[in-house]
C-alpha cells in the first residue's frame, strides 16, 4: 500500500516537473498548438520507464510533435534527474491524451442542441 502511494507521488512530481520542462523545448515540432499539457504519468514500479500522456490544444501534426519529443527526450530526462532525487531517472514514452479534445468537441455538440434550460422552462409556469 505504502508503495503505491509513494509511486503515486512520484508519478505526480514526475507529471508537475515535465509540465515546466515541455515549455522550454526550443523544438519548433514540440512548440506546435496553443497549449500543451502533461495530464497523466504512468511509472513503472522499478522506476525505469514513464508513459508520459500530452494533450495539445490546438492544430498540431501529432506524427512530428511525438518526434519532437522524443529528440527532447534525453534533455528532458536529464532535467528530470536534476530536479527529482530518483533513484533511477525513467526513460520517457510519450503518448497522446485526446481526452481534452474529446471533453471540448463534446461540449460544443450539446451547445448545438437545442434543449430549453430549467430556469426557462420554470418562467413559463
Amino acid at each position: 500500500m505504502a508503495n503505491s502511494n509513494k509511486l503515486q507521488r512520484t508519478n505526480a512530481d514526475i507529471q508537475f516537473v515535465l509540465s515546466r520542462l515541455i515549455t522550454k523545448v526550443k523544438d519548433p515540432r514540440v512548440q506546435q498548438g496553443d497549449l500543451v499539457t502533461v495530464t497523466r504519468v504512468d511509472t513503472t514500479g522499478d522506476l525505469r520507464y514513464a508513459k508520459v500522456f500530452v494533450s495539445v490544444l490546438g492544430e498540431v501534426n501529432e506524427k512530428d510533435f511525438k518526434k519532437g519529443l522524443k529528440s527532447a527526450s534525453p534533455w528532458l530526462r536529464h532535467e528530470l534527474g536534476s530536479a527529482l532525487n530518483l533513484r533511477y531517472t525513467p526513460e520517457l514514452i510519450f503518448e497522446f491524451d485526446k481526452s481534452i479534445e474529446q471533453g471540448a468537441y463534446i461540449n460544443s455538440m450539446i451547445a448545438k442542441l437545442d434543449i430549453p434550460r430549467e430556469d426557462e422552462t420554470d418562467d413559463d409556469e
